[in-house]
């Protein structure tokens, strides 16, 4: 049981980081990568270095473009979906577990 002060979801304790990833086992989750690249997808695995496997994921690239007139930055942005991704560790910069109570 959790103790007094400690954070809870739902009946677990998180006591370190990485709970909260294991709660999320399972789930559909957000990553954000390095280089404006963004992941929602299903968690199926991940290791202590949060490489991952996500399934269902769809990816969202942003990339930024200077119009060669008017020199004005113009944001380009890309989907697509894929059905089983390995993502290394080491280009995670955010995991946000599933909204409770609402959906992604």
């Amino acid at each position: 049981m959790a103790e007094d002060g400690e954070p809870t979801i739902g009946t677990m304790a998180v006591e370190e980081p990485l709970d909260l990833i294991r709660l999320s086992l399972d789930e559909r989750i957000y990553v954000k990568m390095r280089n404006e690249r963004e992941l929602r997808g299903r968690l199926h695995a991940y290791d202590q270095h949060l490489n991952m496997i996500l399934g269902d994921v769809e990816e969202t690239v942003t990339s930024v473009e200077v119009d060669d007139e008017t020199f004005e930055e113009v944001y380009k942005t890309t989907r697509r979906n894929i059905p089983m991704l390995f993502v290394r560790g080491d280009g995670v910069i955010l995991v946000a577990p599933p909204m409770r109570g609402g959906g992604m």
